[in-house]
């Protein structure tokens, strides 16, 4: 079954190395411990109004099972913004080493099957730093 058939859409994301670049050259940024945030404005014409993120994990994180992790957590924490991200943006999420603990919290959570609260709130830090990240990014709208 299609995921079209499922009812569900694709999610964009940035997938050339020139649409990543232009993000880290022309975008506006913000850091803090776990992450770096980037957000650029494409053009109105441009492949429509849709967010579009990338999503880059360096070596420092671990070995590549542990970048994936990251990055498929990452991915699903951000989408769960997607109400509240302004359109016709590319984002760019760069994981530092630091996140690799936070997910690891957000996943031990699931796996050892800890009561609801304690699964939002590790979900809820990943969260956090992202939302942070649009909080304080300048003028991302």
């Amino acid at each position: 079954m299609s995921r079209s058939e499922r009812g569900g859409r694709k999610r964009g994301r940035l997938s050339r190395s020139g649409d990543f670049d232009r993000a880290y050259r022309d975008g506006h940024s913000h850091a803090n411990r776990h992450l770096v945030l980037y957000a650029f404005p494409r053009d109105p014409d441009d492949s429509g109004s849709d967010v579009r993120l990338g999503v880059s994990v360096g070596r420092k994180v671990g070995p590549a099972v542990d970048r994936n992790r990251v990055k498929r957590s990452m991915r699903e924490a951000f989408w769960g913004l997607s109400e509240s991200l302004p359109p016709g943006y590319d984002f760019v999420l760069v994981g530092r080493s630091g996140v690799a603990a936070l997910v690891d919290k957000y996943l031990k959570a699931m796996e050892w099957d800890i009561p609801e609260a304690d699964e939002g709130r590790a979900r809820r830090l990943i969260l956090d730093e992202i939302r942070q990240a649009l909080d304080h990014m300048e003028n991302p709208a």
